[in-house]
């Protein structure tokens, strides 16, 4: 990572630590709104909608932590953010938190000063090519113009990469991914590289997504997963929480479906009636309503729920659960218990 990218690691760290003095779950109840920064556009993660609704995966990790805050999820502010300029918006107090396809490392973590409190999507850096090109390996790219969004951890994976294989690449560099995509179509990079729901994500919006490949090769791993600065655990816990909610409700067979019966009387399992608030204090530990949780899932259903309905199988993105399936079926998916 190149912290000239995000104005100085010093420099974000300082803010970081201002910012989260007043206490963020206060200045979210007292404002009636979570400010919540996204990407500027990925659909099924985050974009806005022909009503200019906002809609997406990590749209719904934000609605969910509104939902358990305020018991609105409506009540959320959008914050468009790039690779540069996410970190910044952070640190600054701008934004609460931010759930945008952000690669949990060792030194936004540490160095940067900032606390990533779950993943909501294990993903990996991958290559998309145009099928005409005639590749079916990244091994194959020697010499290829590569478009590559800046102030992100798929510019040293490239780097590492292509050193690894040696082989030769050109960067083009790039901000956003709106402003990847007319650039690879009109030819002006042979490869776009990114996380690989990004790429599915940006494949399935072309007039010809079959004119397209996806090559086998995933060079990384990128544990996706909102962050909040440091030095606020309160907020910390809330967010985090939040996001095991979405997935242990999954786990546990609590549905958009069925939520409002399960929660009308405590039932027979005591980890469900804990997380829906019948029995136990939970909210209160958070400094939450005890139905914190179950308004954390009616926001927009479970994790489960919300991977479909934004980029599962039967989506434009089409993504299968593989990694980010609960861990009772093979998947990475284990939160710890609500107790």
């Amino acid at each position: 990572m190149k912290k000239s990218v995000f104005f100085g690691a010093m420099t974000v760290a300082a803010l970081a630590a201002g910012a989260a003095a007043a206490g963020t779950l206060d200045d979210v109840k007292a404002r009636g709104k979570l400010n919540c920064g996204v990407t500027t556009g990925l659909v099924g993660f985050a974009a806005p909608d022909a009503n200019g609704e906002w809609q997406g995966f990590d749209v719904g990790v934000c609605r969910a932590v509104a939902a358990a805050v305020l018991g609105d999820p409506s009540a959320v502010e959008f914050v468009p953010t790039t690779g540069k300029t996410r970190f910044t918006a952070l640190a600054s107090g701008e934004i609460d938190m931010l759930a945008r396809n952000t690669t949990w490392t060792f030194s936004r973590d540490v160095d940067l000063k900032f606390e990533f409190v779950g993943v909501n999507y294990y993903d990996g850096q991958g290559f998309m090519v145009p099928k005409a090109l005639g590749v079916s390996s990244a091994k194959e790219l020697d010499g290829a113009t590569v478009c590559i969004q800046t102030g992100t951890t798929t510019e040293l994976n490239l780097a590492d990469y292509f050193r690894t294989n040696n082989i030769s690449y050109e960067p083009v560099p790039i901000e956003t991914n709106a402003e990847a995509q007319p650039l690879y179509l009109e030819g002006a990079c042979d490869v776009y590289t990114t996380d690989a729901s990004g790429l599915a994500a940006t494949r399935a919006a072309f007039e010809n997504p079959g004119d397209h490949v996806v090559l086998p090769e995933i060079i990384s791993k990128e544990p996706l997963g909102p962050l909040v600065r440091h030095g606020d655990s309160e907020w910390g816990d809330v967010v985090r929480w939040s996001l095991n909610a979405l997935i242990a409700a999954e786990e546990l067979g609590v549905t958009s479906a069925n939520i409002g019966e399960m929660s009308m009387a405590a039932g027979d399992n005591p980890e469900i009636n804990r997380l829906l608030g019948t029995e136990g204090t939970l909210g209160e530990m958070l400094g939450l309503s005890a139905d914190w949780a179950k308004n954390a899932i009616m926001a927009g259903g479970n994790y489960g729920e919300i991977f479909e309905k934004n980029i599962g199988e039967n989506t434009p993105i089409g993504l299968g659960r593989g990694l980010n399936a609960q861990w009772t079926d093979g998947g990475l998916l284990y939160v710890p218990p609500f107790r």
